[in-house]
């Protein structure tokens, strides 16, 4: 029987360490194909920001297209400047729901905020879990909290 595998997609630290490393884009459709190679991807979700932007809803459209479920949070833009469209406890959320059902967790994003989160879901549940992310831009917390790590390398951009 082939994994059960459950992909959750931090978008906009994705775009961000993939922009800021390789001045590049992070290839789903290829990321998908090589997901699907190791077994059966049963929830997908991406998440990001709204920002009512046609390039935006055009790469959102893409996602969903590819297989991916698309969970928006409206972008914040503060009055000093700053903004907020923050997915974590969104993502932790889905993960715990997701653990139960799935063989492996798998996590493209660098932020060390979700080392907890791996590991709860690794003795609770016994899930495999696998992170993604950019080397240089991923939290060594992170990295040490899950099962694998994979670079994010050029060969995985567009």
């Amino acid at each position: 029987m082939p994994a059960r595998i459950a992909v959750f997609v931090d978008v906009q630290n994705i775009y961000y360490t993939t922009r800021d490393t390789y001045q590049k884009q992070f290839n789903y459709r290829q990321f998908w194909q090589h997901l699907s190679e190791q077994g059966d991807i049963v929830i997908a979700n991406a998440y990001a920001t709204e920002r009512h932007d046609s390039q935006q809803q055009k790469f959102q459209s893409a996602l969903k297209h590819i297989g991916f479920n698309v969970k928006l949070k409206p972008f914040i833009q503060r009055s000093d400047g700053s903004a907020k469209g923050d997915w974590d406890v969104g993502i932790t959320i889905d993960v715990l729901d997701a653990a139960q059902q799935v063989d492996t967790v798998v996590l493209l994003s660098g932020d060390g905020d979700f080392d907890l989160l791996l590991k709860a879901v690794k003795d609770k549940h016994h899930v495999k879990t696998k992170v993604y992310g950019v080397p240089a831009l991923t939290s060594n917390a992170l990295v040490n909290a899950c099962d694998e790590f994979v670079d994010i390398t050029p060969a995985m951009l567009q």
